[in-house]
């Protein structure tokens, strides 16, 4: 299940794009300008421009994001994101933030920031 600003709505796949939120192809956009995502259980993947916070508690393939807050749990691919913090446990891929704290538990990628800082859970 997925929550955007409270509201829930089931997907497999968020994209944000010029302040517009799509899920599996469907505009659920709130009207409120700050966007949180929060996904309680298992997404494919989530593509966001800008999102103040995503949120996985469960599995997810892939998350990029160019502004926001990225915490997840297990992440079979990648987590990428310009600005932001990034907080995980296991990531079968690799992490990468510019502008960010990293904060991670096992990956078998890289980690990588430019601005920030790199902490093993």
């Amino acid at each position: 299940m997925i929550n955007i600003n409270g509201t829930y709505i089931s997907g497999n796949n968020i994209t944000i794009t010029k302040n517009r939120v799509i899920i599996d192809g469907v505009d659920v956009t709130p009207d409120s300008k700050v966007i949180t995502i929060t996904v309680d259980g298992n997404i494919d993947e989530i593509n966001a421009d800008y999102c103040q916070k995503i949120l996985v508690n469960g599995n997810v393939r892939s998350i990029t994001a160019t502004s926001g807050d990225i915490e997840c749990k297990e992440v079979s691919g990648d987590i990428k994101t310009t600005s932001g913090d990034i907080e995980c446990e296991n990531v079968c891929g690799s992490v990468n933030t510019t502008s960010g704290d990293v904060k991670c538990g096992n990956v078998t990628g890289n980690v990588k920031t430019l601005s920030g800082d790199i902490r093993h859970k």
